[in-house]
């Protein structure tokens, strides 16, 4: 059993004022308790009744169907991109795109989120906002990275050595079996060293999470939007969810 202490602490301290002078004030004594908190501990009655009515309501909003999941998927699914990384690419893409090209006038080139991220699974049937926040319980907003090519084949290095399922959109590679770089694509076309590509990523990732560090200084626009709503802003509109493994990163035969 876990169990979770929380420090109660108070000090007291001798605070004497003079109209005339200025005092220094020094700390004296430091007491503390502590409190566990566990499966002992009792429901206070007047707190469970008052909150009753909220989290009914609360409870009644998380449960709502938004859409509906023809199949449970995972993050763990696949090894090198899986449906629901896929899913949750092509939504930030979805939901990102008229936001971003109302502001800047330019389009979005690639979508990178982390596989870490990606807390819970979909599971089929009704897909409710409670799953969603399972999917993405953190605050995190989406953010565009306008990259040099140089930094997008440093992306790629980063991809192809953690050949893992990091959730992308608009890119494509391709491994050898040995797990060098077949072919790498953006949007279906090779990678310009000296192009420029908007890259729709976290604030978490632009800011060197997971150590993708080929974010750094690159121009940045904040959307102001966090991922989760776009999850949710996704899910309203949209009556049943497709998602499947596909040819984005993959090793060839």
């Amino acid at each position: 059993m876990h169990r979770v202490v929380v420090v109660l602490a108070f000090a007291k301290a001798i605070l004497l004022t003079t109209s005339c002078k200025t005092n220094d004030y020094q700390l004296k004594t430091v007491q503390g308790t502590k409190t566990e908190i566990d499966s002992t501990l009792q429901d206070v009655a007047a707190i469970t009744t008052f909150i009753a009515p909220y989290k009914a309501q609360v409870d009644a909003q998380m449960n709502e169907p938004l859409s509906y999941n023809p199949k449970a998927m995972n993050k763990n699914d696949f090894a090198y991109n899986t449906p629901i990384g896929n899913l949750l690419a092509g939504m930030m893409r979805e939901q990102a795109t008229g936001v971003y090209k109302r502001r800047t006038g330019k389009d979005i080139d690639i979508v990178l989120l982390n596989h870490g991220g990606i807390r819970a699974g979909l599971p089929a049937g009704n897909i409710t906002m409670r799953n969603a926040f399972e999917v993405m319980p953190f605050e995190n907003e989406m953010m565009v990275a306008s990259l040099t090519g140089n930094q997008v084949q440093e992306m790629v290095a980063y991809l192809t050595a953690s050949s893992r399922a990091h959730p992308i959109d608009g890119l494509q590679l391709s491994l050898n079996k040995d797990k060098s770089l077949r072919s790498a694509l953006v949007l279906g076309k090779p990678i310009n060293p000296s192009g420029a590509y908007e890259v729709l990523t976290s604030d978490y990732l632009y800011g060197g999470g997971d150590s993708m560090t080929f974010f750094a200084g690159a121009p940045v626009t904040v959307l102001d939007y966090k991922i989760r709503n776009a999850m949710i802003d996704y899910l309203r509109k949209t009556d049943t969810l497709k998602a499947t493994q596909d040819d984005r990163y993959r090793i060839e035969n």
